[in-house]
């Protein structure tokens, strides 16, 4: 049986989509299979609704320290960030900012991480 939360992922929409459409328990992999293979209406028009250079609806963050990675879905308030590191690590274990960039730091990004953004002054 696949999550809600992972068959959401997998096809790329939300969990609020994957809960009004009926996969609030999950599904199989034989159903996940059969919704790729023939995708539903809703579906269709879901994807085809993306706009080219929006913000995506899933997003893999990965710590540049250990490696740790998990998948989100990016808030609006995220810019891009330069490093994503894991609460745990200390900024100081990241590269130094090139010289005349400014170094921010954003919480709360995931579940565990710190979003780092160089820019210039």
């Amino acid at each position: 049986m696949i999550s809600k939360r992972d068959l959401a992922q997998r096809l790329d929409i939300s969990l609020e989509m994957a809960e009004r459409h009926g996969f609030g328990d999950g599904a199989s992999e034989s159903e996940l299979a059969a919704l790729e293979q023939d995708p539903p209406a809703w579906l269709v028009q879901s994807r085809s609704n993306r706009k080219k250079g929006a913000r995506p609806v899933w997003v893999t963050l990965t710590c540049d320290v250990c490696g740790f990675s998990e998948t989100a879905r990016p808030k609006k308030w995220w810019p891009e960030f330069t490093y994503v590191f894991c609460r745990q690590h200390s900024a100081d274990e990241l590269p130094k900012p090139a010289a005349g960039l400014h170094r921010g730091y954003f919480e709360g990004v995931g579940s565990r991480f710190v979003g780092v953004v160089d820019q210039g002054l």
